[in-house]
Order: structure tokens, then C-alpha cells, then sequence
């Protein structure tokens, strides 16, 4: 996978019902915690495609810079998730 394709498999089969969160706005240390858990999330281990953790939170947060990716605080569940932005 190429470092800088957006994560896309890790969205929810469900419309997000909720409201986008300024990643700016985060707590630097909980985003870092909020992006290590979305890139680890199903126990991917990215050694194995040759990248780090770091590796993967550095794209991430790339694309929250970018804007291709964004934080949604969803209502329903009460939990935030990085989404693809459309």
C-alpha cells in the first residue's frame, strides 16, 4: 500500500451520524493516541508492509493536513473515527 493513499478500509459500512472535529483542535497527545489506534486497529501490523507506526501516523496526520481524511465525532456510538473526506 502506498503511503500516500488514504485509509479507506478501516471506515464503517454506516453513514457517520455525527459532526466533524477540527483535528487542530485536538490535544496533540490525544490525536497521536486517536491516530495510533485507527492505524492499528484488527491488529494490522505494518512491519510486515515495511512501515512503522510512526510511518503510519505521519500519513495520517498528512492527510488530516491535507484534508482527505477527517475526524467525525459520531452521536450515535459516542466515539470519534478517521474517515475519508468526499
Amino acid at each position: 500500500m502506498s503511503l500516500e493513499k488514504p485509509f479507506d478500509h478501516h471506515q464503517s459500512d454506516h453513514n457517520e451520524a455525527g459532526i466533524e472535529v477540527p483535528y487542530e483542535q485536538i490535544n496533540p497527545e490525544t490525536l497521536r493516541n486517536m491516530i495510533q489506534e485507527f492505524v492499528t486497529r484488527d491488529g494490522a501490523d505494518w512491519s510486515d508492509a515495511g512501515c512503522s507506526l510512526e510511518d503510519k501516523y505521519q500519513q495520517v496526520l498528512r492527510q488530516l493536513r491535507s484534508r482527505r481524511v477527517k475526524v467525525v465525532f459520531d452521536l450515535t456510538s459516542q466515539t470519534a473515527n478517521i474517515i475519508v473526506t468526499r
